[in-house]
């Protein structure tokens, strides 16, 4: 029993050293993760106390409340108006922004003449990388009452020419559409991609059977990016309940607080702006213990369908 323990300890030491430049290569940003990502988890106890700036995590003065502020977030009165906008602006955003990159990556991988396939490509990666202040700033001038967005309505439609902007119907929609419209043609790098390494002697043998481009994509295209697609929608639907609140801040006015608070904006007005930390902390730490649920959830469902999971 003891030999083969000892021979896959020398195997593993024998891929440590095959892979030691892979390994050195990913060692900066492994420690960006912990530092960043990890290392500020432990400002989660403040969400079971009564926290003041200043004071110590632990020790003497620290007062312990346990699951209070728990219960005050899911019994408040808010609490229902969050749930719900953030569930239609995330669903919103799962249904369009998932679906609208590996759309586009079909279509892309259609286009024939290379010059314009690359135009095309560098032009739909170019919002991804404009400030998400700057992106607001332009849809702010173009919704607002005499804007360019507001005079093409009115003189196409007919609606009336004011600021959108205020419109609690019309939030949802300026939402998804700006977050679609400044994400997909990065979120499509992946897929673009995964579809070049199909081999492509599986659409010349279809081709030679008849198979027309659209039989080609569904039959071929797609079940080759499957596991791509489902490891991303596990993903997307964690972090359903984590909408762009930096988006959301920048457009949302009191008007429509009623269709665009969600829990980011409102952790950040109670949180940052209140000071009430613990409150807010608390609010996070249930929001994202219901993301991993929702992940472990998705990612078994995927597993047993897909036979694709993130573990």
């Amino acid at each position: 029993m003891g030999k083969p323990k000892k021979k896959k300890g020398k195997m593993s030491q024998a891929v440590v050293r095959e892979n030691i430049q892979l390994y050195l290569l990913m060692l900066p940003v492994f420690l960006l993760i912990i530092v960043f990502c990890y290392g500020p988890m432990f400002g989660l106890v403040i969400s079971f106390q009564d926290y003041m700036p200043g004071s110590p995590f632990w020790g003497e003065g620290v007062e312990w409340v346990g699951l209070t502020h728990f219960k005050r977030f899911v019994e408040g009165k808010y609490f229902g108006r969050l749930i719900k906008n953030t569930l239609v602006l995330s669903g919103m955003n799962l249904l369009f922004g998932f679906t609208a990159p590996i759309l586009f990556a079909l279509l892309i991988d259609q286009i024939k003449r290379l010059r314009f396939k690359k135009i095309a490509q560098t032009a739909s990666y170019m919002p991804y990388f404009i400030s998400t202040v700057v992106v607001a700033g332009m849809v702010i001038s173009f919704i607002d009452q005499g804007g360019l967005i507001s005079n093409f309505l009115s003189a196409v439609f007919g609606l009336p020419n004011q600021n959108w902007r205020d419109q609690a119907p019309a939030f949802p929609a300026i939402y998804t559409i700006t977050n679609v419209w400044k994400g997909f043609g990065f979120g499509s790098i992946l897929y673009i991609s995964s579809i070049t390494s199909i081999d492509q002697s599986q659409y010349e043998s279809a081709r030679i059977d008849g198979a027309n481009r659209g039989q080609q994509c569904w039959y071929i295209t797609l079940p080759g990016i499957k596991n791509i697609i489902a490891i991303n929608l596990i993903l997307a639907i964690g972090g359903i309940l984590g909408t762009n609140s930096d988006l959301i801040l920048l457009l949302y006015s009191p008007a429509t607080y009623d269709v665009a608070d969600v829990i980011g904006t409102y952790t950040y007005r109670i949180g940052i702006e209140g000071g009430q930390y613990s409150y807010t902390t608390a609010a996070g730490l249930f929001m994202s213990v219901i993301g991993f649920v929702l992940t472990y959830i998705a990612n078994k469902v995927s597993d047993k369908l897909t036979g694709f999971g993130l573990w």
